[in-house]
């Protein structure tokens, strides 16, 4: 596997380091150190003298991300560039070939984030390659890593689980599949839900059944492409917002990752909104965000 990881030199891409020593990699593996030095489009001497002092620090910045992974065993290499850092982590990315692309989280929280928007999230919207977003997080380190795939059975899902399949993770790892259904009825307030005549309710019951069975079936289609990958794979199937279902069950279960596909998450649409953002703003742990091949 091709990691490519890009780092600014903050606490945020530490944590980002830090988190990728504890995959497993092999020396068939490969990370790719990514440091994009930001353009600064003034020609005055006052600014000169800034960019002077920002291409001194990028090779510290650089050399504290290798530091850091000198444990893995992948082989390790290094790159510079200079412009805009969401365009040019993703140009590096497309051409290195990338499999994956590690970033750190900062920039994500509050409302700076929604309005002026931030590298990560561009990057996590906009590239073509898988995307993992680390958090400042603390893990258990007395138990395995735990990982929350949350899939609709959609193109981008099923990616997603082919991406798992080939990751480095430790030995076991503990996999949760999980399918949340939203019903046909969501949109019926349940104070007037008493209103609806019994012969409806036959048919609530029996979309909800349904809504149930085709769950169950996505997580059934998810394990056949990890039961070889895992050796211990939980289902659960539930009903109701996407997105705060999957957040109280991470908030639950306390994994290390949440892996999601990307549905929704290009163009306008994700930046109002979709599962995959909210996921990616909300939740407390890493989370990976899986892309169809075609991007």
């Amino acid at each position: 596997m091709k990691i490519l990881f890009a780092t600014d030199g903050s606490e945020c891409s530490e944590a980002a380091a830090q988190f990728l020593t504890r995959f497993h990699f092999t020396p068939q593996d490969e990370i790719i150190v990514l440091h994009v030095v930001s353009d600064v489009p003034y020609d005055d001497d006052y600014h000169a003298q800034i960019r002077h002092v920002i291409r001194k620090v990028a090779p510290k910045i650089l050399h504290a991300a290798l530091r850091t992974l000198k444990t893995v065993q992948a082989r390790l290499s290094s790159m510079e560039e200079e412009g805009l850092p969401d365009t040019g982590i993703i140009k590096v990315a497309m051409d290195s070939s990338a499999d994956l692309v590690v970033m750190g989280a900062r920039g994500l929280k509050g409302l700076k984030s929604f309005f002026l928007g931030s590298v990560t999230r561009s990057v996590a919207i906009n590239s073509p390659k898988p995307v993992l977003v680390t958090k400042p997080y603390r893990w258990d380190e007395s138990r395995g890593m735990k990982i929350l795939f949350t899939t609709d059975g959609s193109p981008s899902s099923l990616a997603t689980a082919r991406l798992l399949a080939a990751i480095p993770f430790p030995h076991h790892a503990e996999l949760t599949i999980m399918n949340v259904a939203w019903s046909a009825v969501s949109d019926i307030p349940e104070r007037f839900f008493m209103e609806v005549d019994d012969k409806i309710k036959g048919h609530v019951a029996m979309a909800r059944k349904i809504e149930m069975e085709s769950a169950e079936k996505i997580i059934e289609e998810a394990k056949a492409h990890l039961g070889r990958r895992f050796a211990r794979i939980t289902g659960i199937a539930k009903g109701g917002d996407p997105s705060l279902e999957i957040l109280n069950q991470s908030e639950s279960e306390k994994p290390d990752l949440i892996a999601m596909g990307s549905r929704g998450m290009k163009g306008i649409r994700g930046m109002l909104g979709s599962v995959s953002r909210r996921i990616l703003s909300r939740s407390a742990c890493p989370v990976l965000i899986g892309k169809t091949p075609e991007g």
